[in-house]
């Protein structure tokens, strides 16, 4: 049972928590696919400066998952969130552990997980500082300077061209563009600018195609911060979409509620819920400003890894 070293000091020293940009997402998933042979990973598309979108899937039953992280820049911690998942998961599984109580064999024989870490790889090692020559990084100089309160790089939440990934679905995408526009993001930004049109970035239409073709029946993006998961979009309420919301929050102690008017359109979760008329989730996770100091990942991890583990076995039996 590995559950117990979760909420242990050592997490953040673990190799799967220090998974959070390009080049050690790619060498940790690179890893684990080598060592554990039922976890297959692909390139889904490429991000601006042409990085591999990486995506991870394991898992034999008929529930289907899809979870991201890092649409935006500066908020890594779901990408580590999730590369420990997968690691301590896998780990389970050969051993006949189980993952916060529950047999991570029951996990994979009720689902399949899709798991896409790191949507927005650009933008990330820009905000961590692993961007800093070259022509992009004075391109997105560049953009900074014209929003100086935002701090550079680490306020970063854009693609490497200033657009804000998680603003780029088509659903509600002109009341987005009207809300954004009016608070002045009107043009390429560090943050909250909605691009000339739907699925215009590289790396969200990466995504949307992606999550076309597997079809997922529940789809999970991990955000920071708020310890909160949005659940509807608009007036669309997918089937169970409230009694899983409901179950995760019970598991985590986050609040279940719906997105602000103010952020209610665009996302990606808010386009999943539209186009297919599934559950579909924003989690927040964690408290403070972003990015998130290391010290909260481990809580962050015991209270993210319940939810996903509800998720991965909703359809199968209600946790």
């Amino acid at each position: 049972m590995f559950a117990d070293d979760l909420f242990s000091e050592n997490l953040g020293k673990m190799p799967c928590a220090e998974a959070k940009n390009f080049a050690s997402v790619s060498s940790a998933l690179s890893r684990l696919s080598s060592e554990y042979s039922f976890l297959k990973t692909e390139c889904i598309g490429r991000s601006v400066m042409g990085k591999p979108i990486l995506a991870a899937s394991l898992g034999t039953g008929e529930n289907s998952v899809l979870i991201s992280a890092a649409h935006h820049a500066n908020e890594w911690v779901g990408t580590q969130v999730m590369m420990c998942f997968i690691e301590q998961l896998c780990r389970a599984y050969v051993s006949d552990g189980e993952l916060f109580g529950v047999l991570a064999k029951d996990i994979l024989a009720c689902s399949r997980l899709y798991l896409v870490p790191l949507v927005n790889p650009d933008g990330v090692d820009l905000a961590q500082g692993k961007l800093a020559s070259g022509g992009f990084f004075k391109l997105a100089k560049c953009i900074a300077l014209g929003f100086p309160h935002i701090p550079f790089p680490q306020g970063w939440k854009a693609n490497i061209n200033g657009i804000d990934l998680n603003l780029q679905y088509p659903a509600g995408w002109e009341q987005a563009k009207a809300i954004k526009f009016s608070q002045g993001y009107d043009r390429p930004a560090p943050r909250d600018y909605v691009g000339d049109g739907p699925l215009c970035a590289p790396e969200s239409i990466a995504l949307a195609r992606y999550t076309r073709r597997i079809s997922p029946g529940i789809i999970i993006a991990l955000h920071s911060q708020g310890e909160v998961i949005y659940w509807k979009y608009s007036t669309f309420e997918p089937t169970g979409s409230r009694e899983l919301g409901q179950s995760m929050s019970e598991v985590s102690g986050y609040e279940l509620f719906e997105t602000p008017a103010e952020s209610g359109n665009a996302g990606y979760k808010d386009w999943f819920i539209k186009e297919f008329d599934r559950p579909g989730y924003t989690l927040e996770l964690g408290l403070g400003e972003n990015p998130l100091p290391e010290a909260q990942l481990p809580k962050i991890y015991a209270d993210t890894a319940p939810m996903l583990i509800r998720a991965a076995l909703w359809n199968c039996y209600k946790a």
